[in-house]
C-alpha cells in the first residue's frame, strides 16, 4: 500500500457518556450536557499506530479536525484534498478547517465530500474514524464510485457499533491499515437512533463493502435469544442489601432488573441501590431503591455510593463489555466500582471467543484484561479472557 485516505468525524460518540446513546440529530443536546469529542484522540491513536509501521506512506485528508491534525500530531505531512469549512477540495494548507472539535459543525455530507476526494486521488485505503452512521456515509460513496474496489477501515469512536467494518481499537485499526494484504465482503449496519432512545433495536443493511482481512476487524452485533430467566434470579436473589448496583444495557441485564422489581431502560444504564435489609414478601436483598434511570456519566457519579457493582452482559458476536453502546460507565464510573459482574447465557458465549474492553483509557483497559467468570446460569459460570 502506497497512500491512505483518512477522514474523520469530529462529534462522533460524543452522545455515549451524557446518555444520547448516539449524536445523529442529537449534537446540541449533547453539548448542553457537557459532551467532549472522543474521535480526535482515537484518530491519533490510529495514526501513530500506523506511522510507527508505515511511515513513509502519503497521507490524504480532509482539513483540521477531519483529519489533517491527527495526522500531523502521528507524525505524517498530509495533503490536504478538503475543507469542511470552505466546502472546497484541494486546499491550501486547511488552516479554516482547524475548528475546535467540540465546537466543529462538520455534517455528513462533508465525510461524503471529502471520501469523494480521497477517491480522486486514488488512494489505496479509506481510513475513517466515527461510528455506523460515518461508515454508512463512506460506503455510499465508495458504492457509487465507478471502480468500486477501494476498501474501507473503521476506527471505532461512535456510541454504536453494529457493522463489521472496524477495527476492534484504535490501535488494532491502525496496525491492519499497515499490515493487511488482502480484502473480503463486509456488512455496512445502522439502526434508527431515535427507536434506539426508546429501546428498540432496528438494524438496517446498508452497504456491502471491502474490509482489509485480519483478526482483530470484530464482527457485526449479534442480537442473542434464549430464556435467562434462572441467571436472572439466581442473580437477584444473590444482591447484597446496601449495595449500589449498575445495570448497563441490554436484555440479559434488563431481565435481573426485572427480577428485581425494575422496569429497564435496555439500551442505558441505570442505577439501583439495595436495601439494608428486605421488605415485605421480597427474599432479602430484593428490596431497593432506583436512584438514577437512563442516566449519564454525571447522572451516575452524582448519585453513586459505595460499595459499587458494576453488571453488564458482552455484546453477541463481538465480546465487547466496555466501550460500545455503555460509554456512560466511562473510566471515572468504572474506577469507583468494586467489583464487575459480566453476566451471559451460554449460548451468547458460545459465539464469543474472547471478552473485549476499550474504555479511551489504557491503563484501565490493561487492569480489566485477564480471565474473568461470566455467570451464565443460577449457579453456572463460565472462565472467559478479557483481551
Amino acid at each position: 500500500m502506497e497512500s491512505i485516505g483518512v477522514v474523520v468525524n469530529p462529534i462522533a460518540g460524543m452522545g455515549g457518556r451524557v446518555g444520547l446513546k448516539g449524536t445523529d440529530g442529537k449534537l446540541e443536546e449533547a453539548r448542553r450536557r457537557g459532551a467532549e469529542p472522543r474521535a480526535p484522540e482515537r484518530a491519533r491513536e490510529a495514526l501513530r499506530s500506523l506511522h510507527r509501521r508505515a511511515p513513509d506512506l502519503s497521507v490524504y485528508t480532509a482539513a483540521g479536525v477531519m483529519g489533517e491534525r491527527a495526522a500531523r500530531d502521528a507524525g505524517y505531512e498530509p495533503t490536504v484534498v478538503y475543507d469542511p469549512a470552505a466546502g472546497t477540495e484541494d486546499t491550501a494548507d486547511g488552516s479554516a478547517g482547524g475548528s475546535d472539535p467540540a465546537t466543529a459543525e462538520t455534517t455528513a455530507a462533508d465525510t461524503r465530500a471529502a471520501v469523494r476526494a480521497l477517491l480522486e486521488r486514488g488512494v489505496d485505503l479509506v481510513l475513517f474514524v466515527g461510528g455506523d452512521g460515518t461508515a454508512v456515509d463512506v460506503a455510499s460513496v465508495l458504492e457509487a464510485d465507478a471502480d468500486g474496489e477501494t476498501p474501507m477501515l473503521g476506527v471505532p469512536a461512535g456510541v454504536k457499533i453494529y457493522s463489521s467494518v472496524f477495527g476492534v481499537t484504535p490501535a488494532d485499526a491502525g496496525r491492519i491499515a499497515a499490515e493487511f494484504d488482502r480484502v473480503e465482503a463486509r456488512e455496512v449496519n445502522d439502526i434508527d437512533e431515535d427507536a434506539y432512545r426508546e429501546g428498540e433495536v432496528r438494524t438496517e443493511l446498508r452497504a456491502i463493502v471491502p474490509v482489509p482481512v485480519a483478526p482483530d476487524v470484530q464482527s457485526g452485533k449479534q442480537v442473542s435469544s434464549g430464556s435467562v430467566d434462572a441467571l436472572a434470579s439466581g442473580f437477584a436473589r444473590e444482591v447484597e442489601p446496601g449495595r449500589t448496583y449498575l445495570f448497563g444495557p441490554g436484555s440479559t441485564v434488563g431481565a435481573i432488573e426485572r427480577e428485581l422489581g425494575i422496569e429497564p431502560s435496555p439500551l442505558g444504564v441505570d442505577v439501583w441501590r439495595a436495601s439494608e435489609a428486605g421488605g415485605g414478601d421480597e427474599p432479602t436483598g430484593r428490596a431497593g431503591e432506583v436512584l438514577a434511570r437512563d442516566a449519564s456519566e454525571a447522572a451516575i457519579l452524582e448519585v453513586l455510593a459505595e460499595p459499587i457493582t458494576v453488571v453488564v452482559s458482552p455484546i453477541g458476536g463481538q465480546g465487547f463489555i466496555f466501550g460500545r453502546g455503555n460509554h456512560q460507565l466511562s473510566p471515572s464510573v468504572l474506577e469507583r466500582a468494586d467489583e464487575i459482574a459480566v453476566i451471559a447465557s451460554g449460548e451468547k458465549l458460545d459465539g464469543i471467543d474472547s471478552l473485549r474492553v476499550d474504555t479511551d483509557d489504557a491503563e484501565l483497559d490493561d487492569r480489566l484484561r485477564g480471565w474473568t467468570q461470566v455467570r451464565t446460569g443460577r449457579f453456572t459460570t463460565r472462565l472467559v479472557k478479557v483481551v
